[in-house]
């Protein structure tokens, strides 16, 4: 069977983030790289990623001369994880940032730097220099490959999502509410700052700004693929999409660090999203209303975006509790101490738990998931049987 895939120019893929359920990603391109066919280059000529994502997005954007092959890699570092890969996970590691965040009263008194993150990240800067080989980015750049990449960060000093770009010379930047485009050289110091968890790693310096978690005050997360000319996005959520009202759960017991911090981990990274895709299906549902003739382009600006979404099947936060020891004692008893190993904990739990055994999991998830969505993932992709003859 020979297959061949239309013209895709203007097809996006959003990664969006969420530390190391950014997994179920890879299980996702994982079955991608199953449904289109073998020597396509990349289906993804726009590529955008926002905090554990963007790490996965600088892969494949870095890979896109072999979409195969860049698939492999990612899930060759995912399957094999350790969550000392990412961050210090040793004794004397977790103890260091433990007590600077219980000293902290003492040392803004003595005027000592105050801590700022709870684990040190420096290992995952190692990891970052020894897997990705960010100057290729340029070559398929200019090799027509790849149209643009776009990283997101948030900006600690003036509150603005940031989405640096490299792309094409024919790409400008933009500027709109809380929003800006800015053409870079993607460079580690992006990836670092996109993927800075709030309160969980340090603030990335980038020039003379402080950036964290791009996911951070990012109220339009699929803005950034429309502004480098998608027509087309395929998006990959690491959330389970929430319809209709929920359930009230009667519960007595106070909610613990761990919850609450899970909660606040969610609604900073799925929230946005979600809202982002309701706007932008109501958009393409008034859009088609309108005669075509009426649309006048240098008056109407607004275009029907095609989007595909593929979200979890499972609840991650649950999953990532089956695997809680796998994790190193000393970040299992500060997680014990948070209330992150308790029913409740599992979503704080599930962002941080880069282990392999927890990722080998969500990557059976994503590409199961998404091959049970195998015709409408060819369809999006106009992947078309010419015959076997």
């Amino acid at each position: 069977m020979i297959l061949s895939p239309a013209p895709h120019w203007d097809t996006a893929l959003v990664l969006t983030g969420g530390g190391a359920r950014a997994a179920y990603q890879v299980g996702v391109l994982r079955a991608l790289a199953h449904i289109l066919p073998h020597g396509i280059s990349n289906p993804f000529p726009i590529v955008c990623g926002t905090s554990a994502g963007a790490i996965n997005a600088a892969a494949v954007a870095a890979g896109a001369a072999d979409f195969h092959r860049a698939v492999r890699r990612l899930q060759l570092v995912w399957r094999n994880f350790r969550a000392q890969q990412v961050y210090r996970s040793d004794p004397i590691g977790i103890a260091a940032t433990g007590a600077r965040w219980l000293l902290e009263p003492a040392l803004r008194g003595l005027g000592r730097k105050a801590p700022v993150a709870l684990l040190d990240n420096t290992p995952l800067t190692k990891l970052l220099e020894e897997r990705l080989d960010l100057h290729e980015i340029g070559h398929v750049i200019s090799s027509k490959v790849l149209r643009a990449i776009a990283i997101s960060a948030s900006s600690y000093s003036t509150g603005e999502s940031i989405s640096f770009y490299q792309g094409n010379e024919v790409l400008s930047g933009w500027r709109r509410a809380r929003r800006v485009g800015l053409r870079v050289e993607i460079g580690i110091e992006h990836l670092l700052a996109s993927s800075a968890l709030p309160f969980i790693f340090p603030p990335i310096r980038i020039r003379r700004e402080y950036f964290g978690d791009g996911s951070m005050r990012q109220m339009a997360p699929l803005s950034p693929a429309l502004h480098l000319g998608a027509k087309r996005v395929f998006v990959i959520s690491v959330g389970r999409g929430v319809t209709g009202a929920q359930e009230r759960v009667r519960t007595n017991s106070y909610p613990s660090l761990a919850q609450i911090a899970g909660h606040a981990m969610n609604s900073i990274f799925l929230d946005g999203l979600e809202i982002d895709i309701e706007r932008l299906e109501r958009i393409n549902r008034t859009l088609r209303l309108m005669p075509q003739e009426s649309r006048d382009p240098d008056l109407f600006q607004l275009r029907e975006v095609e989007v595909l979404v593929m979200r979890p099947s499972q609840d991650l936060g649950a999953l990532a509790v089956q695997y809680a020891r796998e994790l190193p004692i000393a970040v299992r008893t500060l997680m014990s101490i948070i209330g992150g190993m308790r029913r409740g904990g599992g979503t704080l739990l599930s962002y941080l738990l880069f282990e392999s055994g927890y990722c080998r999991a969500l990557i059976e998830v994503g590409y199961k998931d998404t091959m049970a969505r195998r015709e409408e993932v060819s369809k999006f992709f106009d992947v078309k049987q010419r015959g076997t003859g």
